[in-house]
């Protein structure tokens, strides 16, 4: 008994458990030098030691809750590590207000109210942090609480821990019994052998890793092997990717009512910048097909780099908790299962998070600008229209293979009263010659009202609500101008109209393809939405897994803080 109390973790180590929660990862605590400030190195939060219980806690908040929204990103902290001290606090005030604000609903008391949510609305990533981090948009120093970043030491943690993940290494469960530790040693001969994954769990070897395993050892090995957390992965539950489910519109009356209203037109307002107020009513978007036409259908074969970057996003993982078997310890189920055994109860042994490959759940809509503008020589050869028409057949084509929802759409405008939507496949059609035919009878003609063209974007992304994702995919040469929507108009409108697609948790990605559009004028009709300009459709491949990355971390992220401004 003294032995244990003797290893019950004092000063900043006691608070491992509260770190690794909120971070959700193994992240440990340890003391720093006296008066320097927090820091981490994504794996150990460093504090200083003689400061106040309450400055420890709120310090681990912040840090860890940088550690789970990925504020130290490998990428991104290539890129602070030579920049100036100024940069590394804009953007340690940028990415503590965004992180606390995604785990808002984690937080502990003293650190709930830290966090500003207008400052955190500024941006949704970590790389959008970083760019208006470098630029010359004003910002407050930030709050002592939130620590310091040092980018050369995070670089260094990440690298160490890449090398000891490489291919060779050594897994865990193959270890050497002379390496077991004396604790293990004890298990074994008690009858309790517990599998490896605990032994980096909440601070790796140290008194609370060892006191769950001591606690966890609540039966013997069976015939067929280790129970629990120990079953081999091949043995482990797998749900075989299928169809989503479609019932986006209801019935099929409700899905003729709502075609027969799109080809009537639907009305969405419209942002004045100039007024800083909404024009209610103001445009009109009608669904259309396109003109028949005898076009020679468009080839685009898709390349085997496409497919691997958008495979990676066709399915996520679902987190069950207090399951019979799992990767990871429930450490809720870990607390109410030793309450019931100490007031006399038989626990059931369900404390496991089991992770499972959830139903493909990403519906995509590919919005193709088709204005006048997209008529101009491509940089690449041909024209915008050409190099941009060919981008949306491959992405179309690929996320179709992969059996993810997808549609299509081009648009046009000729005034607020006639936005055009032609419509080339629909979430339900197949993608087959008809599609394609389609595809080759769309002509760049007249202008482009954009915001317009995305809120009906918005639109449809929206009625597949059994979607968990929603991507909206915007290819445009980015350049914003109707009668009557023209300059710093437009564009804010454009950017407004990604904002209200992104709080309705739907992910915007924008992407150019053969334009000769700077990226200043694209940042201005884009935002701080994901967006990219590439000059050949073959290029497409190399951002289009970090931009739906990121688009889809966004909408996450505004999701949870509406929910947390709700609650």
């Amino acid at each position: 008994m003294a032995a244990d109390l003797a290893e019950t973790p004092v000063g900043p180590a006691r608070f491992g458990l509260l770190a690794a929660g909120v971070a959700g990862a193994a992240l440990r605590v340890a003391p720093g030098p006296v008066g320097e400030r927090a820091w981490t190195d994504g794996r150990v939060i460093f504090l200083d030691a003689e400061s106040t219980v309450p400055e420890q806690i709120t310090a681990i908040a912040v840090q860890a809750s940088m550690v789970a929204a990925g504020s130290f990103d490998s990428e991104v902290v290539r890129r602070l590590v030579r920049r100036p001290f100024p940069v590394l606090q804009r953007y340690l005030l940028l990415e503590g207000h965004r992180a606390l604000a995604a785990n808002a609903d984690l937080l502990p008391v003293v650190a709930g109210s830290l966090f500003d949510p207008e400052t955190a609305e500024l941006s949704d990533c970590a790389a959008t942090s970083l760019a208006l981090a470098m630029g010359k948009h004003p910002l407050d120093d930030p709050p002592r609480e939130f620590g310091a970043i040092h980018p050369k030491r995070l670089l260094t943690a990440q690298e160490k821990l890449a090398e000891r993940a490489a291919p060779d290494a050594r897994p865990p469960d193959s270890a050497d019994p002379e390496d077991e530790s004396p604790d293990e040693q004890d298990d074994d001969e008690s009858g309790g052998k517990l599998p490896a994954l605990f032994d980096n769990v909440v601070g790796g070897q140290g008194p609370l890793a060892r006191l769950f395993r001591r606690m966890l050892s609540l039966g013997r090995e069976s015939e067929g092997g280790i129970t629990g957390g120990g079953v081999p992965k091949s043995a482990r539950a797998l749900v075989k990717p299928g169809r989503i489910n479609t019932g986006g519109t209801g019935t099929p009356i409700a899905a003729d009512a709502v075609a027969d209203l799109r080809r009537d037109g639907l009305s969405y307002p419209e942002w004045d910048v100039h007024r800083r107020r909404y024009r209610p009513g103001w445009c009109t978007v009608a669904e259309s097909d396109p003109r028949p036409g005898d076009h020679p259908i468009p080839l685009a074969p898709v390349s085997n780099a496409l497919m691997r970057a958008l495979a990676r996003l066709r399915s996520s993982l679902d987190h069950k908790h207090r399951r019979m078997q799992g990767d990871d310890i429930d450490v809720d189920a870990v607390v109410d299962e030793r309450v019931q055994l100490l007031s006399g109860a038989s626990p059931d042994g369900a404390v496991y998070i089991e992770s499972v490959r959830c139903t493909p759940d990403l519906a995509v809509v590919v919005l193709l600008d088709i204005s006048g503008s997209a008529a101009l020589p491509s940089i690449s050869g041909g024209t915008v229209h050409d190099q941009q028409r060919t981008a949306a057949l491959m992405l179309t084509s690929a996320l179709h293979a992969l059996g993810n929802r997808v549609s299509l759409y081009g648009f046009y405008s000729q005034g607020r009263s006639a936005v055009r939507a032609l419509r080339v496949k629909r979430f339900d059609d197949p993608l087959d010659a008809a599609a394609l035919r389609r595809l080759a009878a769309l002509e760049p003609a007249a202008y482009t009202r954009m915001g317009a063209a995305i809120r009906h974007g918005t639109t449809i992304a929206g009625e597949y609500r059994s979607a968990a994702r929603t991507l909206l995919v915007v290819l445009s040469d980015g350049l914003a101008y109707d009668h009557g929507y023209e300059g710093a108009y437009a564009e804010s409108d454009a950017r407004r109209a990604l904002s209200e697609a992104r709080r309705q948790g739907i992910g915007c990605v924008c992407m150019s393809v053969g334009s000769e559009t700077e990226t200043d004028a694209l940042r201005r009709v884009f935002g701080t939405a994901a967006h990219a300009a590439v000059a050949h459709p073959g290029e497409v491949s190399q951002v289009v897994a970090p931009l739906f990355r990121d688009a889809l971390r966004s909408a996450d992220l505004r999701r949870r803080i509406s929910r947390a401004r709700a609650s």
